[in-house]
């Protein structure tokens, strides 16, 4: 039996972890959940999953959840004291890192210090920290697995391979909803369409990037990190049908594909099972009703995304948590309708065009240089 903390737990990617673990409760134990703000469904985990641990992201959110549980024997904790403890429990082997935002790098450092594997779905992990995490990774001989289905697709298609006979990694993308849209078209966009994703259920940030294309440009950087791969040899391509899930070319030119329908359960559970494989009920492709799979270059003109953030990672250090950190300002902004859809950009680009690269950040440099992002964005961007 696998012991695990799931940091995130209420999230879409928590919530289908949990629907892997319910369905194989008897491989799996839950120790320890942890929720920003949703009271009433972590009283529901509590009930269903009976952790030992559970921590909210502020004590008032705490004290709600004590009233909610009181003859629970799990102990509710608060803040970022409560996410550490839980992510380097003894008892724990794997944490799942499925907080969004930069909350989650602070538990995911220290979870790797006390000696446990990694399931990681937070992309800002890599993105800000990957040139602290994956060194530490490998000092501390811990198993960074990629839950993201295309970073679990191409580490399944890397499962054997040496790191030389990589040439190319194709990191497939849906497109999102808008990858036909003219500039004018894009300056009406709603949230409502934003969030309309054609083939995945996501949360709401993630919805929003990969309809900008920046979660892509974010991908091409942790994959960078996961696989220890130049940039350059990263390459974007549409999928629209999301049956793709990425690929990897090698220099003899074989190209092996991880394809499957379009359900984060079955990356989560490959994770959570690595290196086995265990039975997952579901829809099954269907080749002959597929018939063709289709693929289109990325409309980088239009949207953004993918050049901002190579534009970002080519430039380094703290450019990138700027990048991260202008984005999550961005979308928290236009999902609460306070700027419109391509002004998403517009905040990057600002942010990116007004900061001084320190080379090498820590993790205090990291932090402070993405307060100051926000506060930046805040004083000085007019929309």
């Amino acid at each position: 039996m696998k012991r695990i903390t799931i940091l995130g737990a209420t999230g879409s990617i928590g919530t289908q972890t949990l629907d892997v673990v319910r369905r194989n409760s008897e491989d799996f134990e839950v120790v320890a959940l942890t929720a920003s703000e949703n009271v009433q469904k972590m009283a529901e985990l509590i009930q269903e999953f009976r952790p030992s641990y559970a921590v909210m992201r502020d004590h008032k959110k705490a004290e709600e959840l004590r009233g909610a549980v009181p003859f629970s024997d799990c102990e509710i904790l608060c803040g970022m004291d409560g996410f550490i403890r839980v992510s380097t429990l003894p008892r724990v082997e794997m944490v799942v890192a499925a907080m969004v935002g930069m909350i989650g790098l602070r538990p995911v450092m220290e979870a790797i210090r006390a000696g446990k594997d990694i399931a990681l779905a937070n992309k800002e992990t890599l993105v800000t920290a990957g040139h602290i995490i994956m060194p530490m990774s490998k000092e501390y001989n811990v198993r960074i697995l990629p839950i993201d289905s295309e970073h679990s697709a191409i580490f399944q298609c890397l499962n054997g391979e040496k790191k030389g006979q990589i040439e190319t990694i194709y990191l497939t993308a849906s497109g999102g909803p808008f990858r036909h849209c003219t500039r004018e078209e894009l300056k009406n966009v709603t949230v409502e369409q934003a969030l309309a994703h054609p083939n995945w259920f996501m949360g709401p940030k993630i919805t929003v990037d990969s309809a900008t294309m920046i979660n892509k440009g974010l991908e091409m950087i942790e994959a960078k990190w996961l696989f220890d791969v130049e940039l350059d040899r990263i390459h974007v391509l549409v999928q629209p049908q999301s049956i793709i899930h990425s690929m990897v070319g090698f220099r003899d030119g074989a190209v092996m594909a991880q394809m499957g329908t379009p359900d984060m359960r079955l990356p989560i559970q490959y994770t959570l099972y690595y290196p086995d494989r265990n039975v997952l009920d579901g829809e099954r492709l269907d080749f002959e009703r597929i018939a063709e799979l289709h693929f289109e270059k990325p409309r980088t003109e239009t949207l953004r995304g993918i050049p901002l953030a190579v534009e970002a990672c080519q430039a380094g250090g703290t450019m990138l948590t700027v990048m991260n950190a202008a984005n999550e300002y961005a979308v928290a902004k236009f999902l609460h309708k306070d700027i419109g859809f391509l002004q998403i950009y517009d905040m990057i680009e600002f942010a990116m065009d007004h900061h001084q690269i320190t080379s090498d950040p820590d993790l205090d440099t990291i932090l402070a240089v993405e307060q100051e992002t926000y506060e930046k964005l805040e004083r000085d961007f007019h929309a």
